[in-house]
C-alpha cells in the first residue's frame, strides 16, 4: 500500500516536471555535529532515485554515511497559485566512485547545451578524480499544487471545514 501512494504521488505530471526539469533541490539532514542542516543541492532523478553527486570531502558525505535519513524539497513558482512543491523522505546510501557520476553529467544536461556541456565535462575530469553518488530512494513522498488546490491535508481540511 505504501508503495503505490509513492508511486502514485510521482507519477502526477506537476511532480514529475519538478523531477525533470528542476536544477535545484533543497536537501535536509543532521550534520556530524547532531545539528539540522537544509542546503540547495543540483541533483538528478533516475525514476527511482534522486541523486545528488558532489565532492568526496563534502560534509554531507560524512554526515550521511552516518545517518542516512534525507528530506529532499523540490520547488516552483513564484505567486501562491503557481506554488508546487515535492516533499520526499528516504535514506541515502553514498558510494565513491571513480571519475564522475553518470547522473552529474545527466543532470548538467539539463540546463546546458552540446558545447556548453563538453567544456564541463572537461573541466569537471579534470577536477574530481572521484565523487560522492548520494543516491535517495524514497519512503514516503507527497505532491503539492496549492494554484489547483492539491494541498496538504491539514489546510484542506482547514478549507473544507471554512468554505461557506
Amino acid at each position: 500500500m505504501k508503495q503505490q501512494v509513492i508511486d502514485y504521488e510521482l507519477a502526477s505530471p506537476g511532480a514529475q516536471e519538478l523531477l525533470t526539469s528542476s536544477r535545484l533541490a533543497h536537501l535536509a539532514y543532521v550534520g556530524k555535529d547532531d545539528t539540522p542542516k537544509v542546503i540547495p543541492v543540483g541533483f538528478f532523478w533516475t525514476g527511482a532515485q534522486v541523486v545528488i553527486s558532489t565532492a568526496t570531502t563534502s560534509p554531507k558525505v560524512t554526515a550521511l554515511s552516518a545517518r542516512p535519513d534525507v528530506a529532499v524539497s523540490i520547488d516552483a513558482g513564484d505567486s501562491p497559485d503557481q506554488a508546487r512543491t515535492l516533499s520526499i523522505r528516504g535514506r541515502a546510501s553514498v558510494e565513491i566512485v571513480e571519475g564522475l557520476t553518470g547522473e552529474y553529467l545527466a543532470g548538467a544536461g539539463k540546463i546546458m547545451d552540446t558545447e556548453a556541456l563538453a567544456a564541463f565535462e572537461r573541466n569537471s575530469r579534470n577536477m574530481y578524480d572521484q565523487m560522492a553518488r548520494i543516491a535517495i530512494s524514497p519512503s514516503w513522498v507527497r505532491y503539492y499544487d496549492f494554484g489547483a488546490g492539491r494541498l496538504p491535508h491539514f489546510l484542506q481540511k482547514l478549507a473544507d471545514q471554512n468554505s461557506p
